[in-house]
């Protein structure tokens, strides 16, 4: 599919979204990082013409991440009338969420919980604004590795671009004209003070990742399904346990 089409088709899907819940929201909200995967659906979001609520949520961030999240607020409302923008300083909220779990500190679950923070604030946001929440995680990140936060980034209503490959993702960027700091950019989750990229924590970039999951012959195939098998409890249904007729 060419990139201009796949852009039209995601945009008519979020709408046919839209009209087929029984309440119909009013708004969307995104949440925005300063990466590409939430730069380019908060702009097929706002394509769609419906009111579209853009979020910063800086948690202790490295500068130049934060400055590229508030490059494409500025830009998306100079482009687009229907867009609202934010920034929610979060920082107060997790030091003291911090201190009130001192007693239960562990590095990897506070990282998670800057997740799941924005997660709650973008429901709220959401709630405020009789809106849904979007998601913005892409088919090698979020449905190949489930390299995101379970009930963070990955607590959300739709997810547009849940079928795009990250080369996808950079390819729609450029289309629509988002900022270029933002496309050569290495993606990071954004969840570490010293701004760890993904590739660092993954072992692998996403280019071999896609590599791997569309041939099994690959020489990156047997990592990616490590990486995978440990994280298909995200992916997965939550185990539930059915009770047997006496």
């Amino acid at each position: 599919m060419q990139t201009s089409k796949r852009i039209e088709y995601i945009k008519n899907w979020i709408l046919d979204c839209c009209k087929s819940m029984p309440k119909q929201p009013d708004s969307l909200v995104v949440g925005i990082s300063g990466g590409i995967d939430s730069s380019v659906t908060s702009a097929i979001c706002a394509l769609t013409e419906k009111k579209t609520i853009v979020l910063s949520m800086p948690i202790k961030q490295i500068k130049e991440q934060h400055d590229l999240s508030l490059r494409h607020k500025n830009w998306l409302k100079e482009k687009f009338k229907n867009v609202e923008g934010h920034l929610i300083n979060l920082d107060l909220l997790f030091e003291t969420f911090k201190k009130s779990l001192s007693d239960f500190n562990n590095e990897h679950g506070m990282a998670n919980s800057r997740a799941r923070l924005r997660m709650v604030t973008l429901y709220q946001v959401a709630a405020a604004n009789k809106g849904i929440v979007v998601g913005t995680g892409n088919k090698v990140e979020d449905f190949g590795v489930g390299f995101y936060t379970k009930y963070g980034d990955g607590g959300v209503d739709i997810s547009p671009i849940a079928d795009c490959t990250k080369t996808q993702v950079w390819e729609m960027g450029e289309h629509l004209g988002i900022d270029k700091d933002i496309i050569k950019a290495d993606p990071t989750d954004g969840l570490w003070e010293d701004g760890r990229p993904d590739v660092s924590q993954l072992g692998m970039s996403y280019q071999d990742l896609e590599k791997a999951m569309m041939d099994s012959k690959s020489s990156g195939y047997k990592k990616y399904l490590e990486i995978r098998n440990r994280n298909l409890h995200k992916m997965e249904p939550i185990p539930v346990c059915k009770m047997k007729n006496d």
